[in-house]
């Protein structure tokens, strides 16, 4: 705590001695180049050619210099040049000064044209040709001192070079201690107890890893315990998982339960475009780690400066220096003295393996989605800081938001609260989650994109098809809600539905309905209308993506059997898949595909065909209440329809 109350020392203010000695070895420079350049625009002859000029009475004047000969030719006959006017101020308006001032430029130029030099020859008649050929001549003195030189100029480029490594050295002073950009200083935000006021209590869904980190924590406090038989400390853990599972919170409980310092910091604050500078950084925050210590040092996005350093992953003599000090870092200190780093990503494939061998990050922790007993207590810990109803059903809602992650929960109970302070009402109501989950799940309704009566038409029949089907089939889902009202993200209409239960595998029976009821969109348009629209567009994407998996991953086709023939990159991420065969082999698994979504189709519409009167009527009374319930459209589905028109 004494050192981090210690009033550091104002940096000073960068010298302007730097300043002056650039402006005045850039303003010597110019002017050497000015008086050595000299009028380089005139025409350049040989000695003979000279002497021939002058043998030939065409010269009327000469300067001469030290180095060169000036010779000004006559006027050819026949030439007109005008001659210079008199400006007398006050006697011309402004269009006749510049017509003067152009006239003067003319004969200017007219007089260069007719100017040629030399270089000078020893040549001890040179003064008595001129004398003989009745020539003006006249020395002319050029002043160039010492900056004119060639010493001179060495010294100009000196000066010049003094100053731009003076101006290097001082951008660079951060690696030193100091300087105009402390590049080399750790750009770590430090994290007190007092400051994160986060514990374990405020991280729900991830009991497993919350079990793992506990031990880290328990070390801290008890080292005695585990030393007396031998354990030792782990050096780090890895979390891993997709986006928005909690990573950094859990890194911030750690350090609330520890009650220890905490260091965080992102993967990309090493980088740097000056090479070494990330070393440097490195090596600074584990001076400081040892410093504080026991702490905590968190890195999250840690691929940023742990990435392979194979070639293929394009990496670069900074990012290869940077890793090797932090490898080397991670294996010189004592853990013994309570430092645990801990990294976070969701691309662990792309880390180097030299960093995730055992000794630097001994435990890898999988930060998972919540399942639906996560998702409840997720939800439970973010509405304790929101007044909400007793009528509030929150685990309905974890029912509906399968796959959602920590940070979509926590923000689908801030928006339940936003709107319910648009709707004015003093607590969330259960309709106000409703509203927060469409609304992360679809956007926002947009109410001013209105269509036509027959898109509302083919809309109503496109999302009853999905819930028919649904209904219909064996292994269904239960309808929450069907709406034909559009949402910002693009849909038109949707159908909310919520499994029964949390399900972790699928059979192949579940994956073939599950496609029929996103085909039965598509199959309701061609029951009802005859017709095709784009409105499938998301339903069939999906579709192909899961028949697809059923082919290439899960091992469900008849012709290739268990056979993978594909494989998943950036699993916490998009979860792309990357296909491994031949291309004689891939167009057969193309063939399959398109198999298996022909006959998931022909099912979608034998059973909209035997249920179309049913379809027909909910599809009407959609149209007109533009929104129904799934208790409501479950009641249609199973009684008679006609009871409520």
């Amino acid at each position: 705590m004494g050192d981090n109350n210690r009033k550091r020392k104002p940096q000073k203010a960068p010298s302007g001695f730097m300043l002056i000695m650039l402006v005045i070895s850039i303003g010597l420079l110019i002017n050497m180049f000015m008086n050595m350049g000299g009028r380089n625009n005139l025409r350049e002859v040989d000695y003979h050619e000279f002497l021939a000029y002058l043998e030939a009475g065409r010269v009327e004047r000469v300067e001469v210099a030290s180095d060169r000969l000036t010779v000004i030719l006559m006027e050819e006959e026949g030439a007109y040049i005008p001659a210079p006017p008199v400006i007398v101020p006050g006697t011309l308006g402004f269009r006749d000064i510049f017509a003067a001032q152009n006239a003067q430029q003319a004969t200017q130029r007219a007089l260069e044209a007719r100017t040629i030099y030399t270089g000078r020859m020893p040549d001890p008649e040179l003064l008595a040709r001129l004398n003989y050929h009745g020539v003006e001549y006249q020395a002319v003195i050029v002043n160039v001192g010492f900056f004119g030189t060639m010493l001179g100029g060495i010294v100009i480029w000196v000066l010049l070079i003094f100053g731009m490594v003076f101006l290097m050295r001082r951008l660079m002073g951060g690696a030193m201690g100091g300087g105009i950009m402390p590049f080399g200083k750790s750009t770590a935000k430090m994290h007190m107890e007092k400051r994160t006021g986060i514990t374990f209590a405020d991280v729900a869904g991830q009991d497993e890893a919350k079990e793992s980190l506990m031990e880290i924590v328990d070390f801290l406090h008890n080292p005695n315990k585990y030393t007396a038989i031998g354990a030792v400390q782990p050096k780090g853990a890895l979390l891993v998982g997709p986006p928005g599972t909690g990573k950094t919170l859990l890194a911030k409980a750690v350090a609330g339960e520890a009650k220890v310092t905490f260091f965080s910091l992102a993967g990309s604050d090493f980088e740097e475009m000056f090479v070494g500078v990330g070393a440097s950084r490195v090596r600074d925050l584990f001076k400081q780690a040892s410093i504080h210590s026991p702490c905590i040092i968190f890195i999250d996005e840690i691929d940023a400066i742990g990435k392979s350093r194979d070639n293929q992953m394009g990496t670069s003599s900074a990012h290869e220096q940077t890793l090797n000090q932090l490898l080397a870092e991670m294996d010189g200190f004592d853990s013994s003295r309570g430092v645990v780093i801990l990294g976070a990503t969701n691309r662990p494939e792309t880390l180097d393996k030299a960093l995730l061998r055992p000794g630097r990050f001994d435990r890898r922790i999988i930060v998972e989605l919540p399942d639906l007993k996560g998702r409840y207590d997720v939800l439970k810990v973010h509405a304790k800081k929101v007044k909400m109803s007793p009528s509030v059903d929150l685990m309905r809602i974890a029912k509906i938001t399968p796959g959602g992650a920590g940070a979509d929960l926590a923000n689908m109970i801030n928006e339940a609260a936003l709107n319910a302070v648009r709707m004015g009402r003093s607590e969330v109501t259960q309709e106000d989650l409703m509203e927060a989950v469409e609304l992360v799940i679809a956007g926002k309704e947009k109410k001013d994109r209105i269509m036509t009566e027959n898109e509302k038409r083919i809309v109503a029949f496109h999302e009853v098809g999905h819930a028919m089907a649904r209904a219909v089939q064996k292994d269904k889902k239960p309808v929450e809600k069907i709406t034909i009202i559009p949402r910002t993200m693009g849909s038109l209409g949707y159908v909310l539905a919520a499994p029964e239960e949390e399900r972790f595998i699928q059979t192949k029976e579940e994956l073939l309905a599950e496609i029929t009821v996103l085909l039965a969109g598509r199959a309701a348009e061609q029951v009802e209308f005859d017709t095709q629209t784009t409105g499938a567009s998301n339903d069939i994407e999906k579709a192909t993506k899961m028949a697809r998996s059923m082919v290439s991953m899960y091992g469900m086709s008849e012709k290739f059997g268990m056979m993978g023939l594909e494989s998943i990159q950036n699993r916490y991420l998009d979860g792309r898949a990357v296909l491994h065969v031949s291309d004689k082999t891939g167009a057969a698994l193309d063939e399959e595909v398109r198999m298996i979504l022909d006959e998931c189709y022909r099912q979608a519409v034998e059973i909209l065909e035997q249920n179309k009167e049913k379809m027909q009527k909910i599809a009407d009374y959609l149209f007109t209440k533009e929104t129904i319930t799934g208790e409501e459209f479950m009641e249609m589905y199973s009684r008679q329809v006609y009871s409520f028109f």
